[in-house]
């Protein structure tokens, strides 16, 4: 949560303008400022990471199940950095796969496993940075 501190400024002027009537003057200044906590940032970056966890792994699920051709050096990189994520979870499902012509298709459930886990894990990170924060 953000806290919020404003400062507010106000000053009274009484005076005689040129025709020689009485005038009041009245100025309210209000600022605003917003300061985050170090839970906020925590919590921002835990969020961050999954969401690049999630979008690698997203794409190998496409690159997979489209049959992309892992000669390709983009295609390599994403097999090469979401691996490590999936190894723990290729093992629960086995993989299916059809080819057509030369494209081979592949479903690998332990993808979808590996995003669900990995979202819940970075839930309970955030809920334990959150534990005894106070409520609006």
């Amino acid at each position: 949560m953000e806290d919020v501190r404003q400062t507010v400024t106000r000053t009274d002027d009484n005076g005689v303008d040129s025709s020689g009537a009485n005038v009041h003057q009245q100025t309210k200044r209000i600022q605003t400022e917003a300061a985050v906590n170090a839970n906020t940032t925590a919590q921002n970056i835990v969020w961050y990471i999954l969401g690049l966890v999630q979008i690698l792994l997203g794409m190998r699920f496409i690159l997979k199940l489209f049959g992309a051709n892992s000669a390709n050096t983009f295609v390599d990189l994403i097999y090469s950095i979401t691996r490590p994520l999936t190894l723990p979870f290729d093992s629960i499902f086995g993989v299916s796969s059809t080819t057509a012509g030369q494209t081979s298709s592949v479903f690998e459930p332990s993808i979808l496993v590996a995003a669900a886990v990995y979202a819940l894990i970075a839930w309970g990170i955030v809920k334990l940075i959150t534990i005894n924060q106070k409520t609006d």
